[in-house]
C-alpha cells in the first residue's frame, strides 16, 4: 500500500510520449520538454537503489528537492495544469525524517478535471548498523478517484541482511491501520488493520550488469496484495544502457470484474551521444 503501489513503466511512457509528439507537432507542443520528461522517467528506472529503506546513504542535515510546473493555454480550448512535488530529508546520524508531497491540479474550459494530493511522512531511527525502526503516515486525496481519501498509519522494524558492494538486501515490516473514504457511487468505506512486509534486493553480477527485485506484501481483511518488481540493468557500452523489468500485482480478493493478477513488462533503452 505504500509508495510502491504506484507502478510506472518506461516503455509505456515512450509510446505515450511518441503519440503526444505526433498529434501536437503544430499546436504549440514543445518536443524538447516531452523528450526531457521521457528521459526523467527512464532515469528514475535506472537510478533504482537501496536507499529506500531506513537511513542508509543519507547525508547529514537537510537535503532534498522541490519542483513546480504550471501550464496554461487559451484559444480553441482554455486549460490549466499545475504540478508541485517535494522530497525533503533530515538526518542527524541516528534519526531520520523524510517527507514526500505531490500535488496536481488541472482544469479545462473552467471545469476542474483533476485535483490530487499524495503525501508520505516517515520517521526512521537506527538501532544498530543493521537494525532500524520506523513509523509512517501515508495517504492520498483525490476526488476523481474511487478512493477519495486513503490513509495508512504504521510502524515497524527493518533489517539489512546483506550490505556489501555486490549484494544488498534489506527487509522491513510491521502493523498498521488503513482508513479509506470511497466515492459516493462506490459502496464500501472501510477502516481496517493491515500488516506490511517489504523486501528490497540488489545483486551486482558484474561491473556492467545488476539485477534488482522488490517485493511488497500488504495484508488486510478486505484483500491481500502482493507486488513484485524484477529488473535487470545492463551497461552494454559506455554510451548504451538497457533495463528490462517485469512488474506483477496480485490480489487475493479482486473487485468484481477485475482479474487477480496484472503483469507489466517494461524496456528502457538509453543511447548517449556524448
Amino acid at each position: 500500500m505504500q509508495r510502491k503501489l504506484l507502478i510506472t513503466t518506461s516503455i509505456a511512457t515512450l509510446f505515450l510520449a511518441h503519440t503526444a509528439m505526433a498529434q501536437t507537432a503544430f499546436d504549440g507542443a514543445n518536443a524538447s520538454d516531452l523528450n526531457e520528461d521521457l528521459r526523467e522517467e527512464i532515469e528514475d528506472d535506472f537510478e533504482r537503489d537501496l536507499g529506500e529503506f531506513g537511513n542508509e546513504g543519507r547525508p547529514l542535515g537537510f537535503s532534498g528537492s522541490a519542483a513546480v510546473r504550471a501550464t496554461a493555454a487559451s484559444g480553441n480550448s482554455d486549460n490549466a495544469d499545475v504540478g508541485i512535488g517535494t522530497d525533503l530529508i533530515w538526518y542527524d546520524g541516528t534519526n531520520g525524517v523524510s517527507l514526500e508531497l505531490n500535488y496536481a491540479y488541472g482544469e479545462t474550459d473552467g471545469t476542474k478535471t483533476e485535483e490530487s494530493l499524495f503525501y508520505d511522512l516517515e520517521y526512521t531511527r537506527d538501532l544498530t548498523p543493521r537494525v532500524f525502526a520506523f513509523a509512517t503516515v501515508q495517504g492520498t486525496v483525490d476526488e476523481f478517484s474511487a478512493f477519495e481519501t486513503d490513509t495508512f498509519v504504521g510502524f515497524g522494524a527493518g533489517y539489512r541482511i546483506y550490505d556489501t558492494s555486490d549484494i544488498q538486501w534489506t527487509v522491513q515490516g510491521g502493523p498498521g491501520y488503513r482508513v479509506a473514504d470511497l466515492d459516493a457511487a462506490v459502496d464500501g468505506d472501510f477502516e481496517e488493520g493491515a500488516i506490511v512486509l517489504e523486501s528490497n534486493y540488489l545483486n551486482r553480477l558484474s561491473d556492467t550488469m545488476y539485477v534488482t527485485n522488490d517485493t511488497d506484501v500488504v495484508w488486510s481483511e478486505s484483500d491481500t496484495v502482493v507486488l513484485n518488481d524484477l529488473g535487470l540493468n545492463v551497461s552494454m557500452t559506455e554510451t548504451l544502457a538497457l533495463r528490462t523489468s517485469v512488474e506483477t500485482e496480485y490480489h487475493t480478493d479482486p473487485q468484481p470484474g477485475f482479474k487477480s493478477t496484472d503483469n507489466t513488462f517494461g524496456v528502457s533503452l538509453v543511447y548517449n551521444f556524448e
